[in-house]
């Protein structure tokens, strides 16, 4: 009999749009994962093996959706579901016919993006998708040429939808040209966020605003309820070997910056005419348009609001508004770096820059290290996890989502009398 009624429960979530990966207990995951935290922190793996995962977002009752970059199964969605709310998956399920990025809960309703486009789901009391093999078309025809082409997302507390749409050039120039295009028209549809209504139907760029300009790929992305201002990662350019009578082999390696944007109507971070040089503290302009290393790029280009080391690769941005971490994280900013630096010789980890008043109140630090599990001054190994996503959950503990085995890590807080 209960052979029939589990065979009878996969049936309908089969037909609902939804396949199911699992359903025992003994496929749970719950084991202390080996990373370096501050005192009083500690972190566990919930699950694992999922496969291309990006970002992740976790609903008021603690269960999980992640969005994968490559189907798995046909599928690319997770639903991991914590029935007894015990901090551990009891199962999967997985939807969505389509790869992406961007994940994001709002009103009711589920956000996630394919690489051209933004779709939602309704969610019932218990934040279920309703409806999984039914989505609506928010947003659809942005720019996918397949580098870059990822499509992150976030939602103000005006129900407005910002999208990232990243630049398939590096530095716009002309064919078969060092030099760049006059006024790089690949602006008008990429390099930048576009705003979108969040509950407006079959929308494209005819119906945006263009929100924010100048940024080549902006894949980390979070409102700031606190500030009221969208912030949003950026990665830097590469300055490659076209240029050897401005640059050496080594500030080649170490530029230009990694940064951290905030961001109003009209902003334009200076993509691809200048760049952020963290050594010299200053725009500079880009080779491409008359640059030597040294020129100072034009004024009317935004700063960033903090500037990190060349190609740490910074994927996710989440404001901490919690109250299980110590007060000093409240309302600060918590960044993935998704890959290494060679001025640093570190990469792989979680920065925290802490925010006082809404801005940054002290230096970027490393807060969860030691993802990667080799010594990434003298690599002996290959990578064990390569951090993604970022996400909260309701009880305040931070998820990290792992893009090479496909990990979910749940970072939590334990002393709570030195807050």
């Amino acid at each position: 009999m209960y052979k029939i009624l589990l065979c009878g429960v996969f049936f309908l979530l089969a037909i609902a749009g939804f396949t199911t990966l699992s359903f025992s207990s003994n496929n749970k995951y719950h084991y202390k994962a080996d990373l370096k935290l501050p005192s009083g922190f500690s972190a566990i793996i919930v699950a694992d093996s999922l496969g291309r995962v990006r970002h992740l977002e976790v609903n008021k009752q603690g269960d999980i959706y992640v969005k994968l970059s490559a189907l798995k199964d046909g599928k690319g969605i997770y639903f991991l579901n914590d029935i007894n709310h015990d901090g551990i998956i009891d199962k999967k399920t997985t939807f969505g016919d389509y790869a992406g990025t961007g994940i994001k809960i709002k009103n009711q309703y589920l956000y996630s993006t394919s690489n051209s486009g933004v779709f939602r789901y309704k969610l019932n009391d218990k934040g279920e998708v309703i409806a999984p093999d039914k989505p609506e078309i928010i947003v659809q025809g942005l720019v996918d040429k397949k580098r870059d082409n990822s499509k992150s997302i976030a939602i103000d507390d005006e129900n407005n939808l910002y999208v990232t749409i990243g630049s398939y050039s590096d530095a716009c120039r002309e064919t078969n040209s060092e030099k760049g295009i006059p006024g790089c028209p690949l602006l008008d549809s990429v390099g930048g966020i576009w705003k979108f209504k969040a509950d407006k139907l079959n929308q494209s760029y005819g119906d945006a605003v263009h929100f924010a300009r100048g940024l080549k790929n902006a894949v980390g992305i979070d409102w700031n309820s606190s500030t009221k201002s969208l912030f949003a990662t950026h990665h830097g350019r590469t300055i490659d070997d076209k240029f050897p009578q401005y640059y050496t082999a080594k500030q080649s390696a170490e530029l230009p910056a990694e940064t951290l944007y905030e961001l109003r109507q009209g902003a334009d971070a200076g993509w691809p005419f200048v760049y952020y040089d963290h050594i010299q503290k200053k725009k500079i302009l880009a080779p491409e348009y008359g640059g030597d290393g040294k020129i100072t790029g034009d004024k009317k280009f935004i700063d960033p609001v903090v500037a990190f080391p060349a190609h740490l690769g910074p994927n996710d941005l989440l404001f901490y508004t919690g109250s299980m971490f110590p007060k000093r994280y409240k309302n600060g900013a918590f960044i993935v770096f998704h890959a290494k630096s060679a001025e640093l010789k570190k990469g792989y980890m979680v920065a925290f820059v802490p925010f006082v008043n809404g801005v940054p109140s002290g230096d970027w630090e490393i807060f969860a290290d030691n993802f990667a599990g080799v010594d990434l001054d003298k690599p002996a190994g290959p990578l064990k996890y390569r951090p993604m996503g970022l996400a909260q959950g309701p009880d305040g503990s931070l998820y990290v989502s792992d893009d090479l085995k496909g990990a979910i890590f749940r970072i939590t807080y334990s002393d709570k009398t030195s807050k």
